[in-house]
């Protein structure tokens, strides 16, 4: 069967299978994708595909229909202009969270020597963006889950960006040594609410991992109100929190982080929609 043929039909068997995918719209592309996989190499227009890559192709687009994510079967995924190896286990990024890095770098780009933290930091996008676009900031990401930081440490290491991971919760891992000194800190919180984990797609509740996902609470804000309480611990007088939340959240998140004594707080929908970056300063020494 020749590439345009194969493609189109593995197009159409992933649209059939939409209800079990967190998005549809670019199935072609993902077609695409696959058969380079399964050929090792782009493929040519008007090609005959080989029968033993024919069966690689199949198998990769039945894992699709199947809901796991583009990223988990290609094995890696691109995050502003970075390419991030990527296995199960792991948060896949979301596009959504190129402008909550960008937000940070921007703040950052007006400290001499910047100092940045990223909690819930899976397989590092936001702190491997900030060192790549910033070399001589001091950076530092921090997760609960082992898996995504061994990712997360080995694509540091093959982008040759020096960023310092650490396993545990929230700031609990990070050296003391940072206390009050820390210029921005982000976080891409699990914010689903619990009741709501069985209304998603397969794609997600079935694949990646339930604690990147929500944090078991009612309302989806219980780590964001944590990290909006510690915050200030680790912030310098004037340093930035950046929260990113579904659109839905944006009222609640802004009202918690004014209470916990943030100032200057904003709600900034990014160029994707669906999320939005709440950004706030303390100013507490």
């Amino acid at each position: 069967m020749k590439v345009e043929q194969l493609i189109e039909d593995a197009r159409k068997t992933i649209l059939r299978a939409k209800e079990n995918l967190s998005w549809t719209g670019d199935e072609r592309d993902q077609a695409r994708q696959f058969l380079e996989l399964a050929l090792g190499r782009a493929p040519r227009a008007n090609e005959e595909v080989p029968a033993p890559a024919q069966r690689r192709f199949h198998r990769l687009v039945e894992r699709r229909a199947s809901g796991e994510p583009v990223p988990y079967i290609l094995g890696w995924t691109e995050f502003r202009d970075l390419r991030l190896k990527i296995g199960p286990g792991a948060f896949v990024p979301r596009a959504t969270s190129e402008f909550l890095a960008e937000q940070a770098i921007r703040r950052l780009r007006r400290r001499a020597r910047p100092l940045a933290v990223d909690l819930a930091t899976g397989i590092g996008p936001i702190p491997l963006s900030i060192a790549h676009a910033l070399p001589g900031a001091e950076v530092h990401g921090t997760d609960i889950s082992a898996a995504p930081l061994r990712q997360a440490r080995a694509n540091a290491r093959a982008l040759g960006l020096n960023v310092q991971f650490h396993l545990g919760s929230l700031f609990d891992p990070l050296p003391a040594s940072l206390r009050g000194r820390v210029d921005t800190v982000t976080i891409h919180p699990p914010y689903v609410a619990a009741h709501e984990v069985d209304e998603l797609p397969s794609e997600l509740k079935n694949y990646e991992p339930a604690e990147s996902l929500t944090d078991k609470s009612k309302d989806g804000t219980y780590l964001a109100r944590i990290v909006a309480e510690q915050g200030h611990d680790w912030l310098r007088p004037g340093g930035w929190l950046l929260i990113e939340v579904g659109s839905y959240l944006a009222r609640a998140m802004k009202s918690l982080m004014t209470k916990a004594g943030y100032t200057d707080v904003k709600s900034t929908e990014g160029p994707l929609g669906y999320t939005r970056v709440l950004v706030g300063r303390s100013t507490q020494a």
